[in-house]
């Protein structure tokens, strides 16, 4: 679907890894050229029509991005460099300063290590706690599970809105209704759920979002903050310096500019946010429920034909996403992965930057297969194929 959209495409290769990152259409790369090419000036500095052009590519893609989520007002949108960036920022400027000494933070044991780590921080800081909301035998996250984890010291839920490994969508808007009732904020990892179902912060009534462009068939290295307004106005600008002041005289009469421009310190991925505009339109375009479609039909396809195959052990045969984590018997993942690429077939093998899953799932690494709306049942044929054959698997290893 669409494959005649990006240039990579056209390469003899199968790429399988699109939750670590998605390919680029034309439109997405000729509108960063055009930017490069035409009217590459700095946005919010200059006095003259090129630069004006720049400000006005720039906030149209925060106006973009504010419908896109349906985010109440301009200023709860702020551009990072990606969700890890995002994720960093809400806990150290605003949790930070917020939470005390034997405080507890729920997550799950499948989070990516964006929403892991800087919360290990916290306990090493300020003393938090960090507790685990047990995983059901599917590993899903299931409302009881979040009810019974809850205790009379949680004060944020942090979890992915569809986690990288398993692949399951979490039933995000039941757990902030009853977080909420129980005064507990939740800030939501965005990266693998944006780029694949549509998120509205309103209706899931979300405290702090992140998520990055490059997951969605936009660039690397830009990102998006969402926070609302009422919360986002008290988390610390991490990053000091031009253009996100009003003045600064001395420490006492240091004055900063309102949201979201006081978190957008120094020259920003220009290119990056122009980018992230044309993917979102490319993705609206397309819309959420054909790219649904495509992935779980390629998804079952592709679980169907594994679980036949005896020495093959799938991970998560249920999942909401298209994500089939896997191993082969007695073979590493990271060898079964250069097996593959000696065919240009291209996954990813490890841990895949969720270290503590392995405590729920009993493995360490898996090898992961992620589909996107530009996968093909063929590939998939391509790839069963090669995984049929044991005694070719182990001698190509060699």
């Amino acid at each position: 679907m669409n494959r005649e959209d990006f240039p990579l495409l056209t390469q003899d290769i199968i790429y399988l890894d699109n939750s670590a990152t998605s390919l680029k259409p034309k439109s997405v790369i000729e509108a960063m050229n055009d930017y490069y090419t035409n009217y590459s000036a700095n946005a919010h500095r200059g006095d003259y029509d090129l630069s004006f052009k720049v400000d006005q590519a720039y906030e149209n893609t925060r106006e973009i991005v504010k419908n896109f989520i349906n985010a109440k007002s301009l200023e709860e949108i702020v551009f990072t460099s990606g969700a890890t960036e995002g994720l960093n920022w809400i806990v150290k400027g605003f949790f930070e300063n917020l939470l005390e000494a034997g405080d507890e933070v729920l997550i799950t044991t499948s989070e990516h290590a964006s929403n892991v780590l800087p919360w290990f921080n916290l306990v090493k800081k300020i003393g938090i706690v960090v507790n685990y909301i047990p995983l059901d035998d599917n590993y899903y996250v299931t409302m009881d599970n979040v009810k019974k984890a809850i205790t009379s010291r949680t004060k944020v839920i942090s979890i992915a809105g569809v986690t990288n490994v398993i692949g399951d969508a979490r039933p995000i808007k039941e757990i902030t209704k009853y977080a909420h009732v129980n005064n507990i904020f939740v800030v939501l990892d965005g990266a693998q759920m944006v780029p694949h179902m549509k998120t509205d912060v309103q209706d899931l009534d979300i405290d702090f979002l992140a998520f990055s462009a490059h997951k969605m068939c936009g660039p690397t290295g830009v990102g998006v903050l969402y926070g609302k307004k009422e919360l986002l106005g008290h988390l610390e600008p991490i990053n000091l310096g031009g253009g996100m002041n009003e003045s600064f005289d001395s420490p006492d009469e240091t004055y900063y500019k309102p949201l979201p421009t006081r978190l957008e310190a120094g020259t920003q991925n220009i290119a990056g946010v122009i980018g992230l505009a044309e993917a979102i339109k490319y993705i609206e375009n397309i819309g959420y429920d054909k790219i649904g479609e495509q992935e779980h039909s390629l998804r079952k396809y592709l679980i169907d034909k594994l679980i036949h195959i005896p020495y093959i052990d799938v991970i998560n045969i249920e999942s909401d996403s298209g994500i089939v984590a896997f191993n082969v018997d007695k073979v590493f993942s990271q060898d079964v992965a250069y097996y593959l690429n000696k065919y240009n077939i291209c996954v990813r093998a490890g841990n895949h930057c969720a270290k503590i899953l392995k405590s729920s799932v009993g493995v360490t690494n898996t090898v992961r297969v992620s589909l996107y709306f530009y996968n093909t049942f063929e590939e998939i044929d391509n790839l069963v194929e090669l995984l049929s054959d044991y005694d070719k698997i182990v001698k190509e290893m060699i």
